[in-house]
């Protein structure tokens, strides 16, 4: 049954993630942690900010993960497999179909019709991960969080696995400085 629901879920992200990684990173977020409880959304996010520091397709990179975790090697292959093929059929029947069809207004139409629909998906993804870092790091620490990766990365130009690997390894640390305070206060030192 995992490997079916894996399938299926993979599959209707590949069906509907027409405009590539970007526009399929809600539906994955959909389908993974609204619908099958997979994981929740810290972890989702942890996959998908992992997902981005490694070269290659996102979908693909999240899929393979989280069919792991869901179901070992086989759930990576069936979840993979269910992500590119879709893509696959669709660009073998539409690049001979539409072909003929590429300069007809009703098909520039139709593609430029996607670009605001995968924008408005990825705002809203933005505005859920932001309400849930209000929720651990607070409104202030949250937007200057934000506004320092926004300057990195836009204005200085760093690398966003840089970026992300640092946050990764200050959370760690922090955590692990946080895990040495709370034990020192219940053996009573440093009080």
């Amino acid at each position: 049954m995992k490997q079916l629901n894996l399938f299926l879920a993979f599959f209707r992200v590949g069906m509907l993630g027409y405009g590539g990684g970007p526009s399929s990173i809600p539906l994955v977020h959909k389908e993974v942690v609204d619908k099958y409880k997979w994981m929740n959304d810290d972890e989702f996010s942890d996959v998908l900010a992992l997902g981005n520091t490694l070269p290659g397709p996102i979908a693909t990179k999240m899929a393979g993960y989280i069919g792991y975790r869901v179901a070992g090697i086989l759930g990576t292959i069936t979840a993979v497999l269910a992500t590119i093929i879709p893509t696959i059929v669709l660009m073998i029947v539409l690049l001979t179909s539409l072909a003929s069809f590429k300069d007809q207004p009703w098909v520039m139409g139709m593609t430029k019709a996607v670009v605001p629909v995968v924008g408005v998906m990825l705002a809203t993804l933005t505005w859920d991960f932001f309400k849930k870092s209000k929720e651990t790091l607070g409104w202030v620490n949250a937007s200057v969080v934000i506004v320092a990766s926004f300057v990195l990365m836009e204005l200085i130009g760093i690398h966003p696995a840089i970026l992300i690997a640092s946050l990764l390894l200050f959370a760690l640390l922090k955590k692990d400085k946080d895990v040495d305070t709370h034990q020192n206060v219940e053996r009573g030192v440093g009080m």
